[in-house]
């Protein structure tokens, strides 16, 4: 039997909550074999509701089926807002000057995001710096992300500031399609990163070894150089190439970038591509040379081979699924 955990929203509520009392706004959800399966759900908030903002990791291991393992990550927070017509920008919510606005519904949002062994498999190999704990006890987070860890468990996590700045990012973007599956799949990386830290007892730093980085500006051209290498997938970037659209040193854009996101560039961006190739050929059906080309590669061979390095799977067997 599956290890039951009790759903977040009633965690959060104090008290069971029905069906009849929830309002469902928008729904989104995404299931594709060996990446991260999510689903979001953004519900009206009732007036009287007095809710507590929850995160939650949950581990679920199967001794003698390891195919139902896979570790959660699940969240419910408060105080958002939900707005009907974002989709049509109107001039009031561009601007943000309309909160008495009729189209927006203050909302309670639960979000969940699923990562299987063959996906979490990519950050604990050995001398891997694809994602980085940055001096955390990575016994632990090895374990768990192996599935040594001998039986399930659940552990509430605190929503530092960080966690909440993506969380309210991935309510909030307005990316649609592949670009929206690029970013989702990047932001709920840095979910896994932020909870594991939290999860194994790392206060969060108030400032950062590069002092460079405790400039305000400097730290925004290290985020907008994260936005360009997800808004250009298919089209490889050099390090010089991307300093400059920044207008930041090569080598400060290094560290400040493994410093901010736990990561190197090169990593990030081979990471992430080879995830979007994985939602291009399942979910879009697209072919493997279709799929070569999109991201830049020269030849079929070694986009396979990158690939497989990352997925663990060659992409013709992805396909067959």
């Amino acid at each position: 039997m599956a290890y039951q955990v009790p759903d977040i929203l009633a965690m959060a509520y104090k008290q069971p909550v029905m069906q009849n009392e929830l309002a469902l706004l928008q729904e989104k959800e995404q299931q594709i074999p060996g990446s991260v399966q999510y689903a979001i759900k953004r519900y009206g908030k009732h007036p009287q509701w007095s809710l507590d903002d929850m995160g939650e990791i949950v581990y679920h291991y199967k001794k003698d089926d390891p195919t139902q393992n896979y570790l959660e990550l699940r969240f419910c927070v408060a105080g958002n807002v939900y707005c009907k017509k974002k989709d049509i920008e109107c001039d009031s919510c561009k601007l943000n000057a309309s909160p008495g606005c009729s189209e927006r519904i203050d909302t309670v949002d639960v979000l969940s995001f699923r990562f299987l062994p063959v996906h979490l498999s990519q950050f604990a190999r050995p001398r891997s710096h694809y994602v980085n704990l940055r001096g955390t006890d990575s016994t632990v987070s090895d374990n768990l992300l192996e599935f040594k860890h001998s039986s399930s468990f659940a552990k509430s996590l605190s929503l530092c500031g960080r966690t909440r700045l993506v969380l309210e990012t991935l309510l909030n973007h307005n990316f649609t399609g592949a670009h929206e599956n690029i970013f989702v799949n990047a932001q709920s990386q840095m979910l896994l990163l932020y909870s594991l830290e939290c999860m194994v007892g790392e206060k969060e730093v108030e400032g950062f070894q590069c002092k460079f980085l405790a400039n305000e500006a400097d730290r925004e051209k290290i985020i907008q150089a994260r936005e360009i290498l997800l808004q250009h997938i298919g089209e490889p970037l050099t390090i010089k190439e991307l300093s400059r659209k920044v207008a930041i040193n090569e080598c400060y854009l290094k560290k400040g970038f493994k410093e901010m996101f736990g990561t190197t560039i090169f990593d990030f961006y081979q990471g992430q591509r080879m995830e979007h190739a994985r939602y291009l050929l399942y979910e879009k059906g697209l072919s493997v040379t279709e799929v070569s080309l999109m991201l830049g590669y020269s030849s079929i061979s070694h986009f396979s081979t990158a690939f497989k390095k990352h997925t663990g799977l060659k992409p013709c067997e992805l396909l067959l699924h």
